[in-house]
């Protein structure tokens, strides 16, 4: 591994540069090693949190080359910041790769699928055009020419709750959720209706953002983020169903609105709910984002073990990551199959019928390996409803 450059020299460069600044902070324990999925996977210093911090002060500070296989240890970064939660420095891994992808980028064009995913994602028409293609050609497609699940079918309106409701909230969609998602809008709300709440769709939002900022354009995400905080001004609580959008989603939102997921707020009002008895065993995979971001796996244990019946498995064979990581899943599908694998082989073991991720770009990765129904936890639990009624 490269070694950084010591004494006067390398602090004052340090302070001079944000980067190499975010690096210091580091102090090479190695507590985040095991902790780290690509390390787990390869096994190798430079896969890991500590030796990716280290490439990316040497690169700063100009003291080694940029080469083809570093830059490989950077894109291999799935990004699931499992080393910031034991990180006893407390290094802001997530805003470090951003930085160093961002500089990376500005050397090294994308390739050429992330930036027509990046395209397609900043452009709503474009995107619902291409997926509806997309549905359409799915059975004649080879399975290599199958990235992504099919789309489902026609898409369900919001249904409205008969009777005046008590409070209304927004529901950010995203961008490839408006194609994928309609099932799942549609249960959310028959569950804010069971809590009298109206769901309100904003115009004019779009893309969270995200997955171009962890590519490194920061630009791109910046001017998506001015979009949807101009589109949800003033609007309150904005729920959102994807713990992969959601911290992109709370930082673009400006005063008068707030972020909140949908699944931490169904959670606080779940005492309203009555639940039928469902004698299912289902399998419950936490995203990345949901256990290191959101942090709202303790509120959706808390939903599921309200269903009487239900029997719950964790799955948490692996690497620690499903291997989706936003565009990592079609620009490394290979790479990404391989951190998949051992979560589909504990589902198929586990007798469980069904398979729960409350991010979307992880349901859509896990889907395109199982035959099995990969659902929102929220679309699961609303089936789960006892007639949508309150209970008091």
């Amino acid at each position: 591994m490269p070694t950084a450059p010591s004494g006067d020299f390398a602090a004052a460069a340090a302070q001079g540069d944000p980067l190499a600044a975010l690096a210091d902070r580091c102090v090479q324990c190695g507590l985040c090693l095991p902790a780290c999925p690509t390390y787990g996977h390869d096994r190798l210093e430079a896969e890991s949190p500590r030796g990716r911090i280290a490439l990316a002060r040497a690169w700063a500070l100009d003291t080694i080359p940029a080469t083809a296989a570093s830059d490989a240890h950077l894109d291999h970064c799935l990004g699931c910041r499992s080393c910031e939660a034991v990180c006893p420095a407390g290094v802001e891994y997530g805003r470090l790769l951003v930085a160093a992808r961002s500089r990376q980028r500005e050397r090294r064009p994308a390739g050429w699928r992330q930036r027509l995913v990046e395209r397609l994602a900043a452009r709503p028409r474009a995107l619902a055009a291409g997926l509806a293609v997309y549905r359409a050609a799915y059975p004649l497609l080879p399975m290599a020419a199958r990235p992504l699940p099919r789309p489902p079918g026609r898409v369900r309106a919001l249904p409205r709750r008969a009777g005046a409701s008590t409070a209304r909230v927004s529901l950010f969609v995203g961008c490839v959720a408006g194609a994928y998602e309609a099932p799942l809008r549609a249960a959310l709300a028959r569950l804010c209706g069971g809590l009298g709440i109206e769901l309100d769709i904003a115009a004019d939002q779009g893309c969270c953002g995200a997955l171009h900022e962890h590519a490194g354009d920061t630009a791109a995400a910046a001017a998506l983020a001015a979009r949807n905080r101009a589109a949800f001004a003033g609007r309150g609580t904005v729920l959102s169903l994807a713990s992969g959008c959601h911290d992109s989603l709370r930082r673009a939102l400006g005063d008068g609105a707030h972020a909140t997921d949908a699944l931490a707020f169904v959670a606080e009002c779940a005492g309203a709910l009555r639940w039928r008895r469902t004698p299912q065993r289902v399998a419950l995979h936490l995203p990345c984002t949901q256990r290191n971001v959101v942090k709202s796996g303790p509120a959706l244990r808390r939903l599921l073990a309200a269903v009487p019946g239900l029997e719950v498995i964790e799955l948490d064979a692996g690497f620690g990551c499903c291997g989706a990581s936003g565009t990592q899943m079609l620009t490394e599908p290979a790479r990404a199959a391989e951190y998949r694998a051992p979560l589909l082989a504990q589902f198929e073991r586990s007798g469980a019928t069904r398979l729960l991720s409350a991010n979307i770009g992880c349901r859509l990765h896990l889907a395109n390996g199982t035959a099995a129904p990969v659902l929102h936890p929220l679309e699961f639990l609303a089936e789960c409803l006892d007639d949508g009624s309150a209970a008091g």
